[in-house]
């Protein structure tokens, strides 16, 4: 890997730290990527689907996901992981990525990790080829393309230190507030740079100096290198090694701070846990004057490294960078109350889930109700066979007669002068456990008893158990002997186009046993509908998860509604058109069982 991160990098990022995420998505605005760097954000704790963040003047939503795993799976081009995890969780949230594999480099901000636990992490790292970041790190950023969470500080800092845009150099530190310190001197004494890595406080820590200054040797966006090390350690000496024996060729300046630990009597740790002298070879005074003998510049002190990085940049005679256009982030930004993921009405001309509606609404077009309920209601483009299916699922369950609850108080409702919406609703609201829920319930219970590996009489015993009639098992008039055709259309449908039908296979099973105790226990058209629905879904390629989402939402039920819509306005429509007086129902119709009241004295 020559790049740590490039434009098109994503991450995932490990805790759901706002200000963090914020901060990159301002920084991905204001250079320009195409997309967010942000792909998933890991919050086990969090019921929600999404987070939403600005991303300039506009909003975008991040989704959330419980975890590492189920983020991966869904954003499988993240290849980083920004563990932001407190230092009780990050070791084991680090070790889970490393098993789940898929990810290049990985950056762990928590101090404090335990250091038995912090090499075998390193050591399972180093191992499998992944690039660690940290412990206790503010991250990395190639500038121009992808930064790391809080490195660089605000974006009036970065654009000062020309963190937007790529420079000449290689910067490498332990501190992260001496990176933001030393990326502004570059800035003002060169041209910024190219890539910077600040590899974490720690002492035992994933990437050390030298993995990342072999590769910005390899990196030809890297015309020479920045070292700034600290007391404790034996890390600079790698380096040293590597410009010997020629593997580092580029020039590198060098400064370990710490200098003033040789004025005091005791050893002292200086804010790191790493910086801490346990050997003379160990001092920042040993180590800068080892760097300077091997023929990196080393300024006498650190207020001269300013004009030593002048006087190495001038040198080098590097041509000018041009400014790159940026995008400036709004100072004030409102969030949106309302979110749309399915259609558009921005622009000349609306659309579905992307498409516009002229795409799909002509005759020409060859499109159905079934593309436009897959589009708007899932966002995705069925196949023909499933959007055939859906259309006739919708023309099955249109009208079943005006006995009906929900057909009849439609007609009763336009009886009294009621408008078509009105008299619509009233139909509509007696759609539920009682009538159309046979849909969802089939659904539910035919794949909990196959999900579950219940042959049918154990499923029957289920079902007895919970108290309930088995959904979908059972009409009024039809039997084996005098079939639902609705029901026969359903299944030769599915028989002759669906890839495959297992839950209704299985279904099949349980009416045998059914039928066999009564005739008219048959598969009716609710329970067959529903349980076609789960083969459709399965067969779309859709999880389980997600199948028993719709279920539990009352997508199931929404087919039924749209289809009886249709045949309430019909039975509405003929009301008006009949010119019907208001009804009232027949006494004759009604057992009265007045008592006197009784009184309480």
């Amino acid at each position: 890997m020559e790049q740590l991160y490039t434009k098109d990098t994503q991450a995932i990022f490990w805790n759901n730290n706002k200000t963090a995420i914020q901060r990159m998505l301002d920084y991905d605005y204001t250079i320009q990527r195409k997309t967010p760097s942000v792909a998933a954000i890991v919050a086990p704790t969090s019921g929600n689907k999404f987070e939403k963040f600005f991303y300039g003047p506009d909003e975008v939503m991040i989704p959330l996901f419980k975890t590492t795993a189920a983020a991966k799976a869904a954003q499988p081009q993240a290849d980083v992981l920004l563990n932001f995890a407190s230092f009780r969780t990050a070791y084991d949230v680090t070790m889970e990525a490393l098993e789940i594999g898929g990810f290049s480099s990985m950056m762990i901000t928590a101090e404090g990790i335990p250091e038995r636990l912090a090499r075998k992490m390193n050591q399972t790292a180093r191992e499998k080829g992944v690039i660690i970041i940290g412990p206790a790190t503010v991250g990395a950023i190639t500038p121009g393309a992808f930064k790391v969470a809080n490195i660089g500080g605000t974006i009036t800092n970065i654009v000062n230190s020309k963190l937007h845009r790529a420079g000449s150099c290689g910067l490498v530190t332990r501190s992260g507030g001496l990176f933001n310190e030393l990326s502004n001197i570059i800035a003002i004494n060169a041209d910024g740079i190219a890539e910077g890595v600040a590899i974490g406080g720690d002492r035992f820590v994933g990437s050390v100096f030298i993995d990342n200054m072999l590769r910005m040797e390899k990196n030809p966006a890297v015309k020479y290198m920045i070292l700034l090390g600290e007391v404790g350690g034996t890390e600079e000496y790698k380096v040293i090694d590597a410009i010997k024996s020629g593997a580092i060729t580029k020039p590198v300046i060098a400064w370990c701070i710490g200098t003033i630990a040789k004025y005091y009597d005791s050893g002292v740790q200086f804010g790191h846990a790493g910086a801490s002298a346990n050997a003379d070879s160990e001092t920042a005074e040993y180590k800068n004057k080892a760097m300077a003998e091997a023929g990196i510049h080393v300024p006498a002190s650190f207020n001269e490294l300013p004009a030593m990085i002048n006087k190495v940049f001038t040198d080098l005679k590097l041509a000018d960078i041009p400014e790159p256009e940026m995008s400036v982030c709004p100072t004030v930004r409102s969030s949106k109350e309302f979110i749309c993921t399915i259609s558009d009405d921005r622009g000349d001309e609306a659309t579905y889930a992307g498409f516009p509606i002229s795409s799909v609404a002509t005759p020409d077009t060859g499109k159905g109700i079934g593309d436009v309920v897959s589009l708007l209601w899932f966002k995705k483009q069925y196949p023909k066979w499933a959007t055939d299916f859906i259309e006739t699922v919708i023309k099955t369950v249109a009208d079943h007669g005006p006995a009906v609850s929900g057909a009849h108080n439609a007609k009763v409702t336009a009886r009294a002068g009621k408008s078509v919406v009105e008299s619509l609703v009233t139909g509509l609201l007696t759609i539920g456990p009682r009538f159309g829920g046979a849909i969802d319930g089939a659904a539910e219970h035919f794949k909990y008893a196959e999900d579950n590996g219940l042959d049918p009489k154990a499923f029957l015993n289920h079902m007895k158990k919970l108290g309930i009639p088995i959904p979908g098992i059972g009409h009024r008039i039809k039997s084996l002997k005098n079939p639902d055709l609705r029901v026969t259309g359903l299944m030769n449908y599915a028989a002759e186009n669906f890839p495959s039908t297992p839950l209704l296979d299985y279904a099949r099973t349980v009416e045998a046993l059914t039928t066999s105790k009564k005739e008219n226990l048959i598969l009716n058209v609710d329970g067959t509908i529903g349980i076609l629905m789960v083969d459709m879904w399965r067969a779309l390629g859709y999880s389980e998860e997600e199948i028993n989402e719709f279920i539990a939402s009352g997508t199931l039920n929404s087919f039924f509604i749209l289809g009886r819509t249709i045949g309430f306005i019909g039975h509405v429509l003929d009301e008006k058109r009949l010119a019907m007086p208001m009804y009232r129902h027949p006494m004759t119709d009604i057992l009265y069982d007045v008592q006197v009241a009784e009184e309480i004295k």
